[in-house]
This record gives C-alpha cells, sequence and structure tokens, in this order.
C-alpha cells in the first residue's frame, strides 16, 4: 500500500473508534431525557462544529459558495435531509436494541449500500477487475458479519429477563432500524454527490484536504430539520422543556457526543482524499466496519451483553472476525 492509502485507512479507523462511541455519553445522563439530549447533540453537530470547522479550514468560504449555481447544493442539502430523517430512527433504534445490535443493523445496511451506489452511480471510476471483486468480497463478508452479529443480538435480547420484550415489539424495532439502515448512507450520498462544492474550494486556492470541509455545513443543514423538528415536539409532547433547567452540567453529555460524531466525518472526510477515486466508496465501508466493531466492542463493556448464553457470544464473535475479514479486503481494495 501507498503511504497515503495507509495513511486513508488510519484515519478512517480513528473515524471508526470516535463515531463507534459517539452515543455512549448518553447512558451517563441521569436526568435530561432523551430529546433534550438530541436537541443539543443536533445542534452541536449539525450547525455550530461543521460551520466552525469549514470556516477555520477553508479560505474564502462564502466566495466558493457565491460561485456555484444554486442547483448544486439541492443533492446534498436533500441527501441530508433524508439521512436526517434515518438520524432520528437511529437515536430511537439504539434506545430499543440496544448499542451493539442497532449499529449491526444500522450501519451494517448504510455500510453496504453507501459503498456500492457511489462506485456504480457516482462519477465514473477506472478501476481493475481484480480491485472490484476485492471490494464485492469485502461487502459480502460484511454482510455475514452483519447478519451474525444481527442473530447474537436476537439470542441476548430473549435471554435478557431485564428488558423482555414481545415478539411483535421486537420485530417491530428490527423492521424501524432496517429502515433507518436504508437511509443512514444518503449523507455519503450527500458527500460523494456534493464533492462540486470541494472542486469549487480547489479552485479557489484550497488543498484537496481543506476543501473537503465545504461540503459538510451544506449536507448537514439538511439533516438539522427533521432532527431539531422531532426534538422539539418530543419536548412539547412531553412538556420537558424544564429539564434543560435540571442539573445544567449534564450539558456535557450531548455536547461530548456531537465532538465525537462530527470528529468522526471529518477524518472520514480527509481519509476519502487520501483513498483516491475509490475513497467515498471503499473509505465508506472501511470507515463502517471499525464503527460497528467499536461500538460492539463498547456494548460489551458497558455490560449489554453480560447475561448473553454462550451461543450469542459466539455469534458475536464470529461476526466481528468477519468485519476484520471485511476490513481487510476493503483495505487491499484501496490499494
Amino acid at each position: 500500500m501507498t503511504a497515503a492509502v495507509l495513511e486513508g485507512v488510519g484515519l478512517t479507523m480513528v473515524a471508526g473508534l470516535m463515531s463507534g462511541n459517539c452515543m455512549l455519553p448518553s447512558k451517563f445522563a441521569r436526568k435530561w431525557k432523551w430529546e433534550n439530549l438530541w436537541l443539543i447533540f443536533s445542534v452541536v453537530s449539525l450547525v455550530i462544529l461543521p460551520w466552525t470547522l469549514a470556516l477555520l479550514l477553508v479560505d474564502h468560504l462564502f466566495a466558493v459558495y457565491r460561485g456555484l449555481a444554486a442547483a448544486a447544493f439541492v443533492t446534498p442539502l436533500a441527501f441530508g435531509a433524508g439521512w436526517g430523517i434515518a438520524q432520528v430512527l437511529f437515536g430511537i433504534s439504539v434506545r430499543r436494541l440496544g448499542l451493539g445490535i442497532a449499529y449491526a443493523i444500522i450501519v451494517g445496511l448504510g455500510a453496504v449500500l453507501g459503498t456500492l451506489i457511489p462506485l456504480f452511480f457516482g462519477p465514473p471510476v477506472n478501476i481493475s477487475h481484480a480491485t472490484l471483486i476485492k471490494i464485492l468480497a469485502g461487502v459480502m463478508v460484511m454482510i455475514a458479519g452483519v447478519a451474525l452479529t444481527a442473530i447474537g443480538g436476537k439470542k441476548r435480547e430473549r435471554s435478557d429477563r431485564d428488558e423482555i420484550r414481545d415478539e411483535r415489539g421486537y420485530v417491530t424495532a428490527i423492521l424501524l432500524a432496517i429502515l433507518c439502515g436504508f437511509m443512514a448512507p444518503m449523507l455519503n450520498f450527500a458527500f460523494a454527490f456534493g464533492q462540486q462544492l470541494a472542486q469549487q474550494a480547489v479552485l479557489v486556492g484550497n488543498t484537496p484536504v481543506r476543501a473537503a470541509y465545504a461540503v459538510w455545513p451544506v449536507a448537514l443543514l439538511g439533516g438539522f430539520v427533521p432532527n431539531v423538528a422531532y426534538s422539539v415536539f418530543l419536548l412539547w409532547r412531553g412538556r420537558s422543556w424544564h429539564i434543560f433547567q435540571q442539573d445544567r452540567g449534564e450539558v456535557i453529555w450531548p455536547t461530548l457526543m456531537a465532538v465525537l460524531w462530527m470528529g468522526a466525518f471529518a477524518l472520514y472526510g480527509m481519509s476519502a482524499v487520501f483513498l483516491g477515486p475509490l475513497g467515498v466508496s471503499v473509505g465508506w465501508g472501511l470507515f463502517q466496519s471499525f464503527m460497528i466493531i467499536t461500538a460492539t466492542v463498547s456494548g460489551v463493556l458497558t455490560a449489554e451483553w453480560k447475561s448473553a448464553p454462550r451461543s450469542a457470544r459466539t455469534l458475536q464473535t464470529l461476526g466481528l472476525v468477519c468485519l476484520l475479514l471485511a476490513t481487510l479486503l476493503l483495505s487491499l481494495a484501496g490499494h
């Protein structure tokens, strides 16, 4: 592998570690409800941080935007809005299914679609037959890893006497997570099909790595509306606005969630540049694989699997092995 590819893989590994743990701080909130946490998380991660990074790192940012026709903003905004709906479903799924299995289903589906759609429907990329085989093999192994992890999670769910749910409720939660998984990669589509913004930033004198930050404020603005709207609806319905006044120090948890999440995507954007023409497909697959592995391990460390039977833990281990193998195959494809 070239030095650039190794650097790209390293960045995706760190990004996956950060993103896989971005929901973990929510476990430490004691008084704030989910909607209180999510509103602050949405404002910080979808507005404050992307605009701060773009303003700091992209020279002549507003000149970049003024130099583009309005049509250039439509695609990243639309995909961002679709992803925003998925983000709401994601938060609900984590709460209903637990950190490990929710990540396995949602991020697994998102990894497959987010890898293949930019590859086949994005700007034409000249790749060899061998590279295509490695990518497809990596995706198939990733699917196997996600399936094994999800089945293990189902066995764990049935054995957890403290969180017994009826079969219909569990199936509904799984279907919700699957829907979220189909919509989750829309953020990668926003980045992949919004590269006209990055290209314009390069034209005004930015390096390709810095130019990538010009895409995020636009893409994430689309996701901001559904996330905040849903949070405000829950705050109004549950009359939980006053909870913000209780233990204001809990603001640290959604802020930390936002820093981990946005930091992860900022690093992913950089890694996509280092990985070259396949960065938004192979890079996305690597990013999601590292994320699933990290989230699953975090689920273990926070006792989600403490009472799981041996068969569930065995399936979980096999799933992680498959994900590691998929990571290796995708890394070789990025060579």
